[in-house]
Parts: structure tokens; C-alpha cells; sequence
């Protein structure tokens, strides 16, 4: 890593990364793999939900099970973007939605489960919202980076062993990427908290522990599902995120957008149907970091006709939930 933050240290970096190998790994798992005691784990883990905005959070993930996905940049009147913003974060449909531009746009990104929830969104519900003055849509056709690649693996901060050593028990043959009725009580939980207990799964699901691992380790090895890390990139001093919207000819978008995947700065890109072709998101130390990345590593790749860059002035939602700091939520020993 570049710049080592004043607060945290290359040990809250490790832990981060093995999080995003296993997020539920045991907090004795956890430390017997970085070389510490559970105790130091439990207690970095702590300090890091309470002061770093962590959660580890379970995931549909819409490539594998065929939904659609969008990014939504929203045009507003000034003093309407954050209200706007809020709105848009109560929805379980939205994620990363941030204030851009002055203050005068929103961007969003979105995951209907359905057409008819896609379309009352984007057909209904915005087109009717008082004071949005333009709505641009961007589908996202093929993922170059994000989703169940974390950003985190970019810095090295596990050996190949280590992450070798935390990986889930595989699962044979685990079948298609599907998600059934039956499915939802188990999700609605780890949606919520991704590190819950098997006591907590059984309960809410009426099913026994051991069918409950069952079906977790099937819906995780099927892609189905991913566990998320979500933490604020600051307190690693990456403070500066913004949206890059490129158009490239159609011959350069998939080594452009394969070429973006291996850049460090990048933390997602999709190739998408849209005003532009690919977008992107870039999160750095400063804004001449940033300068750096898009007048050297970006601007050397042959292909790009045009770069948009729109910084994030406030991010209002992660994955899941609203990014208001909150106490850290009582500590497991073990996720199973």
C-alpha cells in the first residue's frame, strides 16, 4: 500500500482483506491465519465497525442470477439533491447512491429483482419526482471488476497461502446460481448482517443448523451470493472517489475495460448501454492522485474517446444501508 493512514494500520488492512476472503471466518480463524491472538482480532474488528464504518453484508449477485442492473445519474435542482438521495436510500433495490457535481446530481446504482420493479422505478417513481430535471440510465451489460472481486486483493496485503487458508470449505457440484422462495428468510437475515450465527439462521429460518450451512455453503459456491466488505475507504487513506464515464470505439471496450480491471485505483468497472460505454469508479488518496491515474494509466490505453470525471462530494448509501457512522454492533467469537 502507498500511504499508510495515521489511525489505522497495516494489521486493520490484513484483517479487511481476510474479511474479503471469508467474511464469516471465526475471529480464532481469522487470527491464527494473520498471526494473532482472537482477542486482537475481536477487538481491531470492534474499532473498525465502531470508527470505519465496517459491515459485512451478503449480496444477491444479479450477474450470476440473470437481473438487471443499473447506474442512474440524476440531474437536480441544487437544493434538492440530497433529499432526492435519501428517498432513493430507503428503497432495497438501490446501492452506492453519492452526491456529485456541485451538489446538483445524484448517482445511484440500482438492482431490480423484477421488470415490474425496474419498470415502476424508472418509468414511475422518477419521472414523477418533483424538481429531478433529467434522468440518464445506464444499463450494465458485462462486469470487467467488482462484485465478488474486492478491491482489497489490488494491495496485497495477504499472501496467496493466507488466502488460501481462509477460503471456504469447497462445495461439490453445487448447481446453478439460483435463489428459491424458501430462500428468503435465510437472506433477509444476512442481507442485514453477513457474520450472523447459525443459532440466529436456524431461528429464522425453522431450519436445523446443519441445513442451514448446507444451504449458505451452496447459495456462496453457486455465485448465487457474496459476502460484502463495506468500510470507508479513508480510514486507509483513500479518501477521494469518483465516477469515471468513458466512451471508447466499439473494438477497444473489452481490452479497455480489462486493462481498467488490473489498475489499482479502480475498485468496480462495467462495460454498459448508455450515453457512454463503460463506467467506472476510482477511489484514491487525492485529487492529484487522481490526476495521476487519468493522465498516466488511463490516458496511455488506446481506444478511449472521451473521459468524464464526476468526484463524489458526499456518499449517502453504501450496499445496504445509509453511511451514517452508528455504534459498533455487538461482537461474534465466531461466524461458523
Amino acid at each position: 500500500m502507498e500511504k499508510e493512514s495515521t489511525t489505522f494500520d497495516r494489521l486493520d488492512l490484513r484483517l479487511l482483506a481476510a474479511l474479503e476472503t471469508n467474511g464469516r471466518a471465526s475471529f480464532s480463524r481469522l487470527g491464527s491465519v494473520l498471526g494473532v491472538s482472537d482477542q486482537t482480532v475481536a477487538r481491531r474488528y470492534r474499532r473498525l465497525c465502531a470508527e470505519g464504518g465496517l459491515r459485512v453484508v451478503t449480496l444477491r449477485d444479479a450477474v450470476a442470477l440473470g437481473q438487471d442492473e443499473w447506474t442512474l445519474r440524476l440531474r437536480c435542482v441544487p437544493d434538492s439533491a440530497v433529499a432526492i438521495a435519501e428517498a432513493l436510500a430507503t428503497r432495497s433495490d438501490t446501492s452506492w447512491i453519492g452526491i456529485a457535481s456541485g451538489g446538483t446530481e445524484v448517482i445511484c446504482g440500482t438492482r431490480p429483482r423484477t421488470p415490474g420493479d425496474r419498470d415502476d422505478l424508472l418509468l414511475g417513481r422518477l419521472p414523477r419526482t418533483p424538481r429531478l430535471m433529467e434522468i440518464r440510465a445506464h444499463q450494465l451489460l458485462h462486469r470487467f471488476y467488482g462484485g465478488p472481486s474486492g478491491w482489497l486483493r489490488k494491495f496485497g496485503a495477504l499472501t496467496p497461502d493466507e488466502i488460501e487458508a481462509l477460503r471456504p470449505d469447497p462445495v461439490p457440484d453445487p448447481g446453478p446460481a439460483r435463489i428459491t422462495p424458501d430462500d428468503e428468510p435465510l437472506l433477509a437475515v444476512l442481507e442485514r448482517d453477513g457474520r450472523a450465527t447459525y443459532p440466529e439462521l436456524q431461528r429464522a429460518t425453522g431450519r436445523s443448523e446443519s441445513a442451514v450451512k448446507r444451504r449458505l455453503a451452496t447459495l456462496l459456491a453457486s455465485g448465487a451470493i457474496h459476502l460484502d466488505v463495506e468500510w470507508d475507504p479513508e480510514i486507509l487513506g483513500r479518501p477521494v472517489s469518483a465516477v469515471l464515464w468513458l466512451t471508447t470505439t466499439p473494438a477497444a471496450l473489452h481490452e479497455v475495460g480489462e486493462a481498467m480491471a488490473a489498475h489499482a485505483p479502480i475498485a468496480h468497472a462495467s462495460a454498459t448501454a448508455g450515453p457512454t460505454n463503460l463506467i467506472a469508479t476510482a477511489v484514491v488518496a487525492s485529487t492529484a492522485d487522481l490526476y495521476a491515474y487519468l493522465s498516466g494509466p488511463l490516458g496511455a490505453l488506446p481506444g478511449i474517446q472521451h473521459v468524464e470525471v464526476t468526484p463524489y462530494l458526499r456518499r449517502v448509501k453504501q450496499i445496504t444501508y445509509r453511511t451514517t457512522r452508528r455504534r459498533a454492533p455487538a461482537t461474534r467469537p465466531s461466524a461458523g
